[in-house]
């Protein structure tokens, strides 16, 4: 019989870890490094707050704003020095400012499990409460990153969905529904209008080509309506008194646990589109509904609309709604303009 040599050995030795236990090892090293740095993560938030939130109350104290000026500029000196540049003036007026916006420190514990101290510099600038208080829980309850996060309130995301243009006191009650029982609404799903400048469509375009621009960009399709969502079908055939119809898009999201169909339209809405969607809904929920699932929902997308065809329509009652899309984005300031007008009209209309 053969002797081994010391190589052999070792060679073999070397074969047999390296799978599973190898694997396991390194598994358990990654999850170690995140766990300790979310840790250190949300020790530095909640300290970032303490400190804005005991400057805040000495200078409260006081009740004299040359003092706190004063005050920071002298704390950032000492504490630079003993700390480094994390404590410079900027930065201590960042922590005041996190303490006022999010003054309940239990909130604070909470979203520092997820979000870094730059999720919270981000969020910080807003001027409306409850508009950060919607960017605040979607972006944890879709655990956006700070880039995505960015992106969305460049995107006046907010304003685009249908919940900023109800009354304060249904957005809060919205707001506190999805902060406690984690449970999104439609509202806070569906937005108007969505920007479709990644399809690269320019001048005259038809439906097809609508239609199949989404399907070569889905994933972008799919960022801008939103997390939650996945594709099911195109041209989805639904069969009605031996007549054939076709859904341009069937999608299932996940959060909201329903089907939405989506309908494309190259120029304004038409009341006529109602019926066509009203007939496209119940038929999946009588053939595609599965046990569990809530009732299918609509999204007609249109080159245009007009607000007060909708509201004579009561298409949320038929669970549809309606958006624009836009192919080429318009300069921010005109895009603020018109959302915020829409808001406007929109909270009088319910007001009313």
């Amino acid at each position: 019989m053969k002797k081994e040599t010391g190589k052999q050995v070792v060679k073999t030795y070397n074969k047999s870890i390296s799978g599973d236990l190898i694997g396991d090892i390194r598994s358990l090293i990654e999850t170690a490094r995140h766990n300790v740095a979310i840790t250190v993560n949300a020790g530095l938030t909640i300290l970032y707050w303490q400190i804005g939130n005991r400057i805040r109350q000495d200078v409260l104290k006081e009740k004299r704003a040359e003092y706190g000026k004063e005050i920071v500029v002298t704390l950032s000196r000492q504490l630079t020095d003993d700390y480094g540049n994390n404590f410079n003036e900027k930065n201590l007026r960042r922590m005041i400012q996190f303490a006022e916006v999010f003054p309940d420190k239990e909130i604070v514990v909470t979203l520092s499990r997820q979000f870094s101290w730059s999720h919270f510099v981000s969020i910080l600038p807003l001027k409306d409460d409850l508009q950060r208080d919607f960017y605040a829980e979607m972006c944890r309850i879709e655990r956006w990153s700070v880039r995505v996060l960015r992106k969305k309130i460049d995107g006046m995301l907010y304003e685009r969905t249908a919940i900023s243009k109800k009354p304060e006191k249904l957005v809060k009650e919205e707001l506190a529904v999805l902060r406690e029982e984690d449970r999104l609404t439609p509202d806070m799903v569906f937005r108007d209008p969505y920007f479709l400048d990644f399809l690269g469509l320019k001048d005259t375009y038809s439906e097809k080509d609508l239609e199949s621009s989404i399907l070569r960009e889905m994933e972008s399709f799919i960022l801008e309506l939103g997390v939650g969502f996945s594709f099911v079908a195109r041209q989805k055939r639904i069969t009605v008194d031996d007549e054939d119809y076709y859904l341009d898009l069937l999608f299932f999201h996940r959060k909201l646990k329903r089907l939405v169909a989506i309908e494309l339209k190259l120029g304004k809405f038409k009341a006529a589109y109602k019926g066509q969607m009203e007939l496209y809904l119940r038929w999946l929920e009588k053939h595609e509904k599965e046990p569990g699932e809530e009732t299918p929902l609509g999204l007609i997308l249109c080159a245009g609309k007009t607000s007060e065809q909708i509201e004579l329509l009561q298409l949320d009652k038929s669970g549809i709604k309606v958006a624009e899309y836009m192919t080429e984005l318009p300069k921010r300031e005109l895009l603020e303009r018109k959302l915020h007008k829409a808001v406007e009209l929109a909270r009088k209309r319910l007001e009313a």
